[in-house]
């Protein structure tokens, strides 16, 4: 009898987000488990008997620990399901009544009035869902905005993404002579690529030590300056991250 009762109560565990199907099945199994028990009698063994009462408790015991997540699980999706429901109403609404209002016209048109009505019918369903597509966006989009900033201070250190390096070489071919962006064309490449400014002052820097080298006339030019400033002080030039003088270039 012991036997057959911690086999109900494993049957009960297995019942937990089962299938319809596979649940009724297990159901089935246990009531016939039970009657058969109902006619059994108690072991001669005291021992195994208490053994088996208490595994039949633990079994229980599992069964309500499995139960808890799943449904929570399942008010959850329930909720959100409510949610995108109450969210779509207006719009089922009135894909309801253009519907009924399209029934009654299409009994009076025919021909080319009726694929007329067919057509309009069609650009207003798609300017619905445009519609119902730009609220999403107007919704959600200031937390999209903020997903996408947190990626990025998320990536890899040195790996920017691909679409900001093309942006950056982009700019880097147009101003090959002298690859020094101002503060105001930083903020306008930080606005394109999404990166920060350090991201973007680094990888100028590292761009021009590897593949820059400043062409004659801008070395003599950077000599003459270095000698007319000897008794004002340095030259300062943009390197990128900062002010720098022309020993950074």
């Amino acid at each position: 009898m012991s036997l057959l009762l911690s086999f109900a109560s494993l049957l009960l565990s297995q019942k937990v987000g089962a299938p319809p199907e596979l649940a009724s099945l297990l159901e089935e199994i246990g009531r016939e488990s039970h009657t058969i028990s109902g006619c059994g009698e108690i072991g001669a063994d005291p021992e195994l008997d208490e053994f088996m009462e208490s595994y039949c408790e633990v079994l229980h015991r599992y069964k309500e620990e499995l139960s808890k997540p799943f449904d929570e699980a399942t008010t959850f999706l329930t909720n959100i399901e409510s949610q995108l429901s109450d969210l779509c109403k207006g719009a089922l609404t009135m894909d309801y009544r253009t519907d009924e209002g399209a029934e009654s016209s299409d009994e009076e048109l025919s021909g080319g009035e009726l694929v007329e009505a067919c057509e309009s019918q069609e650009w207003h369903g798609g300017r619905r869902s445009q519609d119902i597509k730009g609220m999403l966006m107007r919704k959600y989009s200031g937390y999209l905005s903020s997903l996408r900033k947190e990626f990025l201070k998320k990536r890899k250190n040195g790996k920017l993404p691909k679409d900001a390096r093309l942006t950056l070489l982009d700019w880097w071919n147009n101003h090959y002579r002298w690859p020094y962006p101002t503060e105001e064309e930083k903020l306008k490449l930080s606005e394109m690529t999404g990166l920060d400014q350090k991201q973007i002052n680094n990888w100028f820097i590292n761009q021009r030590k590897r593949h820059w080298k400043p062409s004659e006339d801008m070395k003599f030019a950077l000599m003459e300056d270095v000698a007319g400033s000897i008794r004002g002080g340095p030259p300062y030039f943009d390197t990128g991250a900062g002010t720098g003088t022309a020993d950074d270039i």
